[in-house]
């Protein structure tokens, strides 16, 4: 944290996708000089299963800080359970026109309009595959800007993640690739979800699909994107992406378009998080994002329904010590509640 403290200035006075590639640079030397392998455990009663898979602890990553999986090593050494890469497309694609990537300091939030920019399935891959880790990896997959079939692209994500993943998120309800989040409704999400359970069948393993959703949904999307997700035999849907809603915000960058996360998100994010645990009647996994930033608001979470947290946009204000400073505070914060394992805490409160 001291070493962050002192070196944020001199990132913060950069250009914000400028610094964020540059902390990916930092992130995969330190990987490939040390492999800090063992930094994911951490305590035993944060030992988690989720869809059959066996997460060392509930704090992951979410999709969008390593797009291209170059950090992998680096980004578990930090201490997270789980690493979700991407979200990556069949084909590269350079995204929306720079700037597009805003900090909002006095918010402690970020603004982005990223459109998927990445350098495609086929060149991240096979860094996945080489990656050396302990902890689960997530690959979020998603369609082309202009794809003429979206659900293929989906579909052709899922079978070329599936014998990598150790799970596979299905990114629907970013705000930034027109007319994406229209796959969150009716007969179109029910034929993309066929698609990609059809697309994971193919290898021997066929890792669990998890579903990542909106914060700005009404309360009956909320409700058929539960019954579909069980119908679907989805592993878990995580909640929630980005926001195009703008609460009162301080920061002059304020009125950029694009997906809104960061602190102004935790009330929203919680609200959704509520609302998916009601609809789904806690039979199916959720995973918490959107304003982390500390272990109470982890195990707030968790307390609320969440059987697992992710964190991004809270890293670029807090330092790369948070994943750890979680962990230990929500065993702590399990000791002091008597709860012997975390799971043990998924919807107490």
């Amino acid at each position: 944290m001291m070493l962050f403290s002192l070196l944020r200035p001199a990132l913060f006075s950069v250009d914000a996708e400028r610094a964020h590639e540059l902390t990916i640079a930092a992130l995969e030397t330190w990987g490939r000089l040390r492999t800090p392998l063992a930094a994911a455990m951490g305590d035993a009663s944060l030992h988690t299963s989720v869809a059959g898979l066996a997460f060392p602890n509930p704090v992951g990553l979410a999709a969008g800080l390593d797009k291209d999986g170059r950090a992998i090593p680096g980004l578990f050494g930090l201490g997270f359970g789980s690493v979700e890469i991407g979200t990556l497309t069949p084909l590269p694609q350079a995204g929306n026109p720079r700037p597009r990537l805003f900090r909002l300091v006095e918010d402690r939030a970020v603004i982005n309009r990223m459109g998927f920019n990445n350098g495609g399935l086929d060149a991240a891959l096979p860094r996945a595959i080489a990656a050396k880790r302990r902890g689960l990896l997530g690959i979020n997959v998603g369609a082309n800007k202009d794809a003429a079939d979206r659900i293929a692209d989906y579909a052709h994500g899922v079978r070329l993640a599936a014998d990598v993943a150790d799970y596979i998120t299905i990114n629907i309800s970013s705000p930034n690739t027109p007319g994406l989040r229209d796959l969150q409704h009716g007969s179109a999400l029910a034929e993309l979800l066929a698609a990609a359970d059809e697309a994971r069948r193919a290898p021997i393993i066929r890792p669990p699909l998890f579903l990542k959703v909106a914060p700005d949904l009404e309360p009956a999307d909320v409700d058929a994107i539960a019954r579909a997700a069980i119908d679907a035999r989805i592993g878990a849907l995580i909640v929630s992406n980005t926001t195009i809603s703008r609460p009162v915000l301080q920061s002059a960058h304020a009125k950029e378009t694009g997906g809104l996360s960061g602190a102004p998100l935790a009330i929203l994010a919680r609200q959704r998080l509520a609302d998916f645990r009601t609809a789904t009647g806690g039979a199916l996994p959720l995973i918490s994002v959107g304003g982390i930033d500390s272990a109470s608001e982890a195990y707030a979470r968790i307390r609320a329904g969440a059987s697992l947290v992710q964190i991004y946009s809270a890293l670029v204000y807090e330092g790369p010590g948070l994943p750890r400073r979680i962990t230990r505070g929500l065993a702590r914060l399990l000791k002091r509640d008597g709860f012997t394992h975390v799971a043990e805490a998924v919807g107490a409160g």
